[in-house]
């Protein structure tokens, strides 16, 4: 893989969107970390730690990670070794307040890029739909599915307007299969970045 000297990526996109999918394969493909605060939190979940048990009792009375809480979790994780040159963030930051604390954190080191998958509602809630049946969530209705959809459509299209005054929005059709749409991403990151970077 060619070396580039730091990529600072960060991607948003609607539930359902194949977010997860695309951010491995991009963090494989700069070779930075891939950082999910969704993973992060579930971890901790998983492990029982001190902070796992407060974001369950968040996320179980309804509510979002506070930022405050959420702010220091990534600040931490990307003071790590592994994201010195560069990582690829998921899920955060979610409001344009959250921008403004990754801001600081990365002390003037701005972000290179932000990919924004975009996809049809109907689409994206049929796909989820689908899932839903398939792993048995049942919780998971269609007026559900299109409550956290427009939840999403409010609270990222400050962040898309912010990140496009930048100049570091790449606009990705989040639809197809996955190899389509990674394929968009990379043409949409080399012309971002202004270098290829290729995949041995």
């Amino acid at each position: 893989m060619t070396e580039t000297t730091t990529a600072r990526l960060l991607i948003i996109g609607p539930p359902g969107a194949g977010k997860g999918t695309q951010a491995s394969r991009i963090a494989e493909r700069f070779g930075v970390p891939a950082i999910s605060t969704g993973d992060i939190f579930r971890a901790n979940i998983t492990g029982g730690t001190e902070l796992g048990t407060q974001v369950q009792a968040i996320i179980e009375r309804g509510e979002l990670v506070p930022d405050e809480l959420t702010n220091r979790i990534v600040a931490d994780r990307l003071a790590q070794a592994d994201a010195a040159r560069g990582f690829l963030l998921d899920g955060y930051p979610r409001n344009v307040e959250q921008v403004h604390a990754l801001d600081g954190m990365l002390e003037g080191d701005a972000l290179d890029a932000v990919v924004l998958l975009e996809a049809d509602v109907d689409e994206v809630v049929a796909r989820l739909l689908k899932r839903a049946e398939l792993e048995g969530r049942a919780d998971d209705t269609e007026d559900v599915i299109r409550h956290r959809q427009q939840v999403y459509a409010e609270q990222t299209a400050p962040l898309v307007d912010l990140f496009s005054e930048r100049g570091i929005l790449v606009r990705v059709d989040g639809l197809g299969s996955v190899d389509e749409v990674a394929a968009r991403i990379a043409d949409g990151l080399e012309a971002r970045l202004g270098a290829a970077v290729e995949v041995e």
